[in-house]
């Protein structure tokens, strides 16, 4: 919960979690961070990786015991490489994930991974919890987009392994071990990343769909009717459409808002390399299909620039913007089977209603790749003392429900600390043991990034 002012390295971005350091050190290279490392090795002082310190799990942020050292690698900011004949960015784990954008724009080439933060998230930070954004559904989250990395082991080494190679299978894939690892087995300093012809035509639309059944079904027609071409398919509940229009009218929803109407709201996205009357005539195709099939009420297609950047900053800082002045909430990022959504969020919302009377419950997220952001506000007329009591109950009920449909407590924004005390319920024995056993090979003093992802 929010408290006290701290200095910004010691406390993440939801002020959740406050945390004590010995010092903050601010490397400017991969030599210097080894070198930072080997000290701290030789001392045996724990070490904080730290990016641009967005993430939601507490995953950069040291504990209270003042014994950690946080590592900033912000100053890592540089571009190393473009390989246009490869088409490859090669950059530092410092650079901001807007800034790797801009890079690869520059020279005609487009990096998918987009983030609602990505002016202040670093591509670094997106390694460590393998991010996803909007695009996963075409592009895959940051794993997929990453050929090769960089990394200072917990020794203080440097394995290189920047190679722009799309087939390496010589050994073990340590690349793919370290990428979603949250810097518990090494810190990533470099990376060397996938890039993309920009595409010719964009089309995006945002349609009102009679209830979360609906939308799946209207997904299911999306993917048949587009094709690779569709690149977003983003969802949000009448709930949080509503708090939009409550607290954050400045974004102007293009659709009125009633949370008590079952109208969900998607945003569509497609990219084609073709010409724009022939998406554009596509996009209508399958508007027209899913209306006559009585999934899609109405719809609005961008018709310029603008329009679709106002679409996107609906979805992008409309919504988080809402739920900061409505107030905290317990945010939730969870992957599910795409068939198990209708379910789980009847089910989870009716759950959290009987339980906690007046609770209420926003919906958002990446329903293309099953990654939801099911977020809990406290009920209206209570204060923030409410999380008090009743915090670990709302987010029991939600793991289960996710956990009971086969899906993950973890989608993409790592498991930080936020969720590694319970990350036991829900993996099963022997897969914690082998996590365990890898950690104890590559940092067998427990150094990188205690008490995260695995809890002590």
């Amino acid at each position: 919960m929010p408290g006290d002012a701290a200095p910004a390295a010691l406390v993440d971005m939801l002020q959740q979690y406050r945390g004590r350091a010995r010092a903050v050190v601010r490397p400017g290279s991969t030599a210097e961070v080894a070198a930072v490392v080997r000290l701290l090795h030789r001392h045996r002082v724990p070490i904080v990786p730290q990016g641009g310190n967005t993430g939601l799990a507490g995953g950069a942020t040291p504990d209270a015991s003042g014994e950690a050292v946080v590592l900033s690698l912000a100053r890592l900011d540089r571009i190393r490489a473009i390989d246009l004949d490869n088409d490859t960015l090669t950059l530092e784990a410092g650079v901001l994930l807007d800034a790797a954008r801009e890079a690869a724009q520059r020279e005609g080439r487009l990096f998918p991974l987009s983030l609602p933060s990505g002016g202040s998230c670093t591509v670094g930070g997106n390694l460590a919890t393998n991010a996803g954004g909007t695009q996963v559904l075409r592009f895959g989250n940051t794993r997929a987009l990453t050929l090769g990395i960089e990394v200072v082991t917990a020794e203080g080494e440097v394995w290189d392994g920047l190679r722009g190679l799309r087939k390496d299978n010589a050994g073990y894939d340590l690349r793919d071990l370290y990428i979603g690892s949250e810097g518990t087995l090494g810190i990533i300093t470099a990376a060397t990343l996938k890039l993309f012809p920009l595409p010719a035509v964009l089309q995006t639309a945002i349609l009102r769909v009679r209830g979360i059944a609906g939308v799946i079904a209207l997904l299911r027609r999306a993917r048949q009717g587009f094709g690779a071409s569709l690149t977003g398919f983003e969802i949000m509940s009448p709930t949080i459409w509503q708090l939009v229009a409550t607290h954050a009218p400045e974004y102007r929803l293009p659709f009125p808002a009633d949370e008590h109407d079952d109208v969900w709201h998607v945003l569509i996205e497609t990219a084609d390399e073709g010409r724009e009357a022939e998406a554009r005539d596509r996009l209508a195709e399958v508007i027209v299909a899913a209306v006559d099939d009585g999934l899609v009420d109405d719809a609005v297609v961008a018709e310029s620039l603008a329009q679709r950047q106002a679409f996107w900053r609906i979805r992008e800082h409309g919504l988080g913007e809402a739920q900061r002045r409505d107030g905290w909430n317990a945010k939730h990022d969870v992957s599910l089977p795409i068939s198990r959504i209708p379910d789980f969020v009847a089910e989870t919302g009716a759950a959290l209603a009987a339980a906690f009377p007046g609770i209420r419950l926003f919906v958002h997220g990446h329903a293309g790749d099953g990654n939801l952001h099911v977020h809990v506000a406290r009920p209206l007329g209570t204060g923030p003392e409410y999380w008090q009591t009743h915090e670990t109950a709302v987010r029991a009920l939600v793991q289960r429900a996710v956990a009971e449909r086969g899906g993950s407590i973890c989608a993409e924004h790592g498991v930080g600390q936020l969720k590694a005390g319970v990350l036991h319920e829900y993996k099963p024995a022997l897969e914690l043991a082998l996590m365990r056993r890898i950690k104890a090979a590559l940092d067998p003093h427990g150094l990188l990034n205690p008490g995260k992802v695995l809890a002590r």
